[in-house]
């Protein structure tokens, strides 16, 4: 009985102090000290500790003077957002689909199918925190940026399991990752860049909630832990540094420019029975040979006066770039004095039906066209006598390029290492020069010397820091191991003057033997005879 009773005056007594603090705290009128501003603080007045725990709050900017701020861009993706997670979303379905397709059909039999069912990136953007740009001499644009990203995304998975459809849905992401992305090649076509390849440069932090079936499976004890182990270990074993992600954004047929694979070694020997073009019954015969899809002047052989079996045993080389598409164009003419030269016959070789390093002896027999429905094609024409054979070039070992380095005069860039061999192609391309500055005028040209052979590029009108981007060829019999290269940056007035009208803008010497050595080098030189020039030149030596 007295147990009963001190419950029940518990219970009372409980209901009545709910009810006086209740009326003394509405009706009760205390005096209420005035609220005081935020006291702010600059960083540097900050204790230690007070300073540890913002430093994960810090944005990159603030902690690496190397990374710039970027409020610019997160204003932008604020306001593109809505349209920016359609674009994203229709991305990620297009990648994902052929992956998870070859995933499944790697023999992983419960799984059946794995498919989107919902897929949103939510209202809230990512932020970032700065943004790096890195200068590295090749043909791409490099970009390191950190990203934050506490979202609210709606993304639903569904699994079939032997017949079983199961939802899995993630939700409350948080990411904090530092991409690092890599715009490769630089192409004339929009958006300018054909690839993103895409690295980690540290382990990524990442955070979420797991529902399966519209449970929260993250609320087992333990498997929150474990799971968040989990993937941060597996995205970092695929995408962290130097693992990449390449993703492809044009056709690469639209816009890599093809580089040489290998050289083709045409000996022109003789011809037969040519079509007589002079009134006495002669000809004057001539033979022009070019590769399919090249814009590079044809070969010519010499001319051979007043016969229709001349005979020449001229060899030429030829580089190759698609030795499986392209195909070697033989044109015969006869030389006239005056007019055109006629066209005695044709013929086209595939490059295909050639066996790498293996000679080919080859009697053609003369066309007039490759048009098969030509009434005049059956008409004998002669025959040409020719060898052929494809030399494939070794493999690159592409060392020394990247940022700027310092070189000394004689561009000593290292120790050889490897032996070089024969006969092979130098090419040099001319990427561009810097802060080249003329007396009179800015009308920039580079010009490349060479074993007595001169090459320039085009002018770029009224500029200090012209982009050309050209490349020369040079076929040599042997490496260039003892050789140096002569460029030289010149200015030309485009105007008619008698004064003044060409200037040098620098020059430098480049030594060969590291080419030769390493097989490639790019990098930027100082110009001589230049205040702060400086020219950027890739040097590659392809052996056969």
């Amino acid at each position: 009985m007295g147990l009963f009773l001190g419950i029940i005056g518990i219970g009372i007594g409980f209901v009545l102090g709910a009810c006086l603090g209740f009326y003394f705290f509405v009706y009760s009128d205390p005096e209420i000290e005035a609220l005081k501003d935020t006291v702010v603080r600059p960083i540097s007045e900050l204790q230690l500790t007070s300073l540890q725990d913002l430093k994960s709050e810090l944005p990159l900017w603030l902690k690496n003077p190397d990374y710039d701020r970027v409020d610019w861009l997160n204003n932008f993706v604020f306001n593109m957002w809505p349209y920016l997670d359609k674009a994203i979303c229709a991305a990620v379905r297009r990648i994902a689909e052929p992956i998870v397709a070859d995933y499944i059909g790697r023999g992983h039999k419960p799984i059946e199918s794995i498919t989107f069912e919902t897929l949103s990136l939510g209202t809230l953007p990512p932020t970032f925190q700065g943004m790096k740009v890195y200068d590295t001499n090749e043909n791409q644009l490099v970009v390191e940026s950190a990203i934050k990203w506490a979202g609210n995304p709606n993304i639903v998975i569904a699994v079939k399991i032997w017949s079983l459809r199961i939802k899995i849905q993630l939700v409350d992401l948080q990411v904090f990752a530092i991409p690092r992305m890599t715009f490769k090649p630089l192409v004339p076509v929009f958006p300018c860049f054909s690839n993103v390849t895409v690295s980690l440069m540290e382990k990524p932090h990442v955070d979420f909630g797991l529902k399966i079936q519209g449970g929260d499976v993250m609320s087992i004890p333990g498997l929150y832990r474990l799971a968040q182990d989990i993937i941060k270990k597996e995205v970092a074993k695929l995408y962290l540094w130097p693992q990449t992600l390449e993703i492809p954004i044009l056709d690469s047929s639209l816009c890599i420019v093809k580089k040489p694979v290998g050289v083709l070694h045409v000996k022109v020997v003789e011809a037969a029975k040519l079509m007589k073009m002079d009134i006495l019954g002669l000809s004057d015969p001539y033979v022009k040979l070019k590769l399919s899809g090249e814009m590079l002047p044809s070969k010519k052989t010499t001319i051979k006066k007043k016969t229709l079996n001349p005979v020449w045993n001229e060899t030429f080389k030829l580089l190759v770039k698609d030795p499986q598409a392209q195909t070697l164009q033989v044109n015969v003419y006869d030389w006239d004095k005056v007019g055109s030269h006629d066209r005695l016959g044709m013929q086209m070789v595939p490059l295909k039906l050639l066996t790498p390093n293996k000679t080919m002896n080859l009697t053609l027999d003369l066309l007039k066209n490759t048009n098969i429905v030509d009434p005049h094609k059956k008409q004998q024409r002669g025959q040409i006598m020719m060898e052929m054979t494809y030399a494939p070039f070794k493999e690159d070992n592409d060392v020394l390029s990247g940022p700027l380095t310092p070189v000394n005069k004689d561009n000593d860039m290292g120790p050889a290492s490897r032996t070089p061999g024969g006969a092979g192609v130098l090419l040099v391309t001319i990427q561009g020069a810097e802060d080249v500055e003329g007396e009179h005028h800015n009308n920039p040209y580079a010009m490349v010397i060479f074993r007595g052979e001169k090459k320039k590029t085009k002018i770029i009108k009224r500029t200090r820091d012209p982009k050309w981007n050209e490349e020369f060829q040079f076929m040599l019999e042997e490496p260039p191991i003892h050789d140096r290269i002569h460029v030289k940056i010149m200015s030309r007035r485009t105007r008619m003057s008698f004064f003044y009208s060409t200037e040098s803008l620098g020059h430098v010497d480049i030594n060969l033997g590291d080419v030769v050595n390493n097989g490639r080098i790019n990098n930027k030189f100082h110009l001589i005879d230049s205040r702060n020039g400086l020219v950027h030149v890739e040097l590659r030596w392809r052996e056969t």
